[in-house]
């Protein structure tokens, strides 16, 4: 990633004031770009967005992606040259529980960002995040590749599905590479695994619910520990969106398309793994029991191959698990002696920045 090419880049970045929106906002301003957020407002508290200050250094506009008229005016103000799209409901119990909203803001909400950009023009990459899910997992126990068949068992895997469709649609419709010289816009998804990093407080996921459980003295309970996970530090899919958009940018011919951006095969853990990780790290009074009840489908077994990555845009992971994980609890504890988190946030972008 050249890290110069972000100097005052126009960018747009949707779902902003999420976890990885904020760690990816945080990042793009320390680069110099001239950020614009469009986000409903933060889904908890406390928040990241809040702790690291990242409106304070963007512009900030709370949106919802179903409103394509509020997205032409957005875009028509702002002239962004990039637009990175990451806001999504990102859950796969929340869809069990709201499987119309679900496909609302994650086909629809994509379409609309899509067809926003298709009415104002002036962009030039846009990188639609789904996510690795959004394949027909068949539990084998290689990594999936970007031609791999879509699919998705849940509603959320699905509408990922969806979306990585409606984005080819829209790219072969309206954004055709044999038509770049006429509309010079670069479309890309990109597929990340399971992130982890501080300063997520999302509902029925793995590390904060390890966290609460543990910052309250109980033990925290797991549903699936023997379920294989392709784990990262948010960083790293981060790494991997910035480098694809600046390609995107640059030739969007030859960089369109879906990109997977995973860890390591070593990294890929089971869930008790994770969890006897972070007791190690954690210290005493760290103990987890297994739910014993009736849970909805999740899938077992899951890896990508990021074979395409690594050679095309020459990226690759950084961070074990292990450090990862190291990270996390370094993050959470700055933050428990009341440290500033916008600083302990931009340190270890730097630190990741600098090997």
């Amino acid at each position: 990633m050249n890290l110069e090419f972000w100097q005052d880049k126009k960018v747009l970045v949707t779902g902003h004031t999420g976890f990885k929106g904020s760690w990816l906002s945080v990042w793009l301003q320390i680069l110099g770009a001239k950020v614009v957020g469009y986000s409903l407002q933060p889904h908890t508290q406390p928040c990241l967005f809040d702790l690291a200050q990242v409106s304070d250094r963007m512009t900030s506009i709370v949106g919802d992606i179903r409103d394509l008229d509020h997205l032409v005016k957005t875009l028509t103000k702002y002239q962004p040259e990039i637009v990175i799209h990451m806001a999504a409901q990102a859950l796969v119990r929340e869809s069990y529980k709201n499987p119309a909203e679900t496909y609302a803001v994650n086909v629809m909400g994509t379409v609309n960002v899509l067809e926003a950009v298709r009415q104002v023009g002036g962009v030039k990459a846009l990188v639609n995040v789904t996510s690795d899910k959004c394949y027909e997992n068949r539990e084998w126990v290689w990594g999936y590749r970007e031609h791999e068949a879509l699919g998705g068992y849940d509603p959320y895997s699905n509408s990922k599905g969806c979306s990585e469709l409606v984005t080819s649609a829209y790219r072969n419709s309206f954004f055709h590479p044999q038509d770049y010289l006429q509309h010079g816009v670069g479309i890309a998804t990109a597929r990340a695994g399971n992130v982890i990093g501080g300063g997520d407080w999302a509902s029925d996921r793995l590390i904060p619910d390890i966290l609460k459980a543990w910052q309250t003295g109980q033990k925290v309970v797991i549903r699936y520990p023997h379920a294989v996970r392709p784990w990262q530090h948010v960083l790293e899919p981060l790494s991997g969106y910035l480098t694809l958009a600046e390609h995107l940018y640059n030739d969007g011919v030859s960089y369109g398309g879906a990109w997977n951006f995973g860890p390591n095969e070593s990294d890929a853990q089971t869930v008790g793994w994770i969890v006897e990780q972070m007791a190690n790290l954690w210290g005493k009074e760290a103990d987890w029991v297994q739910e014993t009840s009736l849970q909805p489908h999740e899938a077992n077994y899951l890896r990508l191959d990021c074979s395409k990555a690594r050679s095309q845009l020459k990226w690759q992971p950084k961070l074990d698990v292990k450090t990862a994980l190291a990270w996390v609890i370094e993050w959470t504890k700055s933050l428990q002696s009341g440290a500033n988190m916008r600083d302990i946030t931009a340190h270890q972008i730097n630190q990741f920045s600098l090997k």
